[in-house]
């Protein structure tokens, strides 16, 4: 199998600019750019499918530089339905250290900043040496432009489409880039940068684009409960990335571990069989969990967010200790507790059951458990021993409700 052929068969190729790219793609020695704006002080998942393609494609013989976007990150890439808020020029050069820090640790790109080449530019210069070379029906034509006519869209958003082909021309003709990649929401981006590159110089340049991630029903994939999944591991902690993705749709896990590891297709097709036959394993889970925490953060990692996900919910919680339980639960309604208090007063007192009656209702039926250890006995004492570390102890309620007490 090519290089081209296995991209189309994990699903990574959606607009190519030229049939050339197949051949030129599987011959290998390309440079070529991804980018990102610092929109924030860490990459998350949904961007990390676009630096494995780029990631892929070093390990093929290719030449990867990644753009920040320093200036770019300025003006803001127009969304399909609003005007993106302004960040300061003090965040985004905050961001742009932080991300060049992240990328430099986990992938190795040469990494470059539109800001070094956009800041001496001044605005005669850029209407007479780039803005004369858009025509605004072109520029209409456009998807992500055509759909926020009707709301509106400012000069400034209107603009960016010429910055980003500016970036290309500047990186084609200062590193022999001829090729970008992107996400399918940049194509129009990417070819009005190689119409720049082609009425300027006179030569080709070509891209291709990557279907963006998403979830069953089509929406954006990457978040927990509105929450964003973010690769740096203080923001996003090993056991929460593993619970992400332990909990993936059962349909789109497949297609996740072709996107988003470099099993091979031996491999994906025998989870596949393994997932079909038992779902409930959750096996293709598990290996898609394993192998984007490997990369990510290393081996330990994982096997430190297998044992706090067997642990937390079992009888084993008092392996953990208090830190990997408070780091593990930060979603968890969290309470202050204090100890020695018979359970019925110790529930009804933190507000985990209403009133006397419900929590002997609850406790009666198996519904309170500390620790995971269920509680039927009305007379028991809640004591330090119920703990872990003498400092947090999991209560839980029923078969949902979950509370993380911190002793006082």
């Amino acid at each position: 199998m090519t290089l081209f052929e296995e991209l189309k068969w994990r699903g990574l190729i959606k607009d190519i600019s030229n049939p050339e790219i197949e051949e030129l793609l599987n011959k290998g020695g390309l440079t070529f750019y991804i980018g990102t704006d610092p929109t924030g002080d860490s990459l998350h998942i949904g961007h990390f499918s676009s630096f494995l393609m780029a990631a892929r494609l070093k390990k093929a013989g290719h030449h990867p530089i990644l753009l920040i976007g320093g200036a770019t990150g300025l003006i803001g890439d127009p969304k399909p339905t609003a005007e993106r808020a302004m960040i300061t020029k003090e965040e985004v050069d905050h961001n742009v250290e932080a991300l060049t820090k992240q990328v430099k640790k986990l992938f190795g790109f040469q990494i470059v900043n539109n800001y070094d080449w956009s800041k001496d530019i001044n605005f005669i210069d850029f209407l007479r040496d780039y803005g004369k070379y858009f025509s605004i029906n072109y520029m209409l034509d456009k998807d992500i432009i055509r759909r926020r006519i009707e709301a509106g869209i400012t000069y400034t958003e209107f603009s960016y489409m010429i910055m980003q082909s500016l970036d290309f021309l500047w990186l084609y003709q200062n590193k022999n880039c001829v090729m970008q990649v992107a996400g399918q929401d940049q194509w129009g981006n990417i070819t009005a940068g190689i119409d720049l590159i082609r009425k300027k110089t006179g030569k080709e340049a070509y891209g291709f684009t990557m279907p963006l991630i998403t979830k069953k029903d089509g929406t954006k994939f990457g978040k927990s409960e509105g929450k964003a999944i973010w690769l740096d591991i203080n923001k996003t902690s090993s056991y929460e990335l593993y619970q992400f993705f332990i909990n993936v749709e059962d349909e789109m896990v497949i297609d996740y571990l072709k996107k988003l590891t470099f099993l091979t297709k031996e491999e994906i097709e025998e989870l596949e069989k393994v997932h079909k036959e038992a779902p409930e394993k959750r096996t293709a889970h598990k290996k898609l969990a394993e192998e984007v925490i490997t990369f990510l953060h290393g081996h330990e990692e994982y096997e430190k967010a297998l044992k706090i996900s067997e642990c937390l919910f079992s009888e084993k919680v008092k392996e953990l200790s208090s830190e990997d339980i408070i780091n593990s639960l930060k979603g968890v309604q969290t309470i202050l507790i204090k100890l020695e208090q018979n359970v019925v007063d110790f529930v009804v007192n933190f507000g985990i059951c209403s009133s006397k009656r419900e929590a002997r209702e609850f406790i009666n039926a198996g519904a309170i458990s500390l620790n995971n250890k269920k509680i039927m006995d009305l007379e028991y004492m809640v004591t330090d021993k119920d703990t872990v570390d003498n400092k947090v102890m999991i209560i839980k309620k029923g078969k949902k409700n979950y509370y993380l007490g911190l002793v006082k």
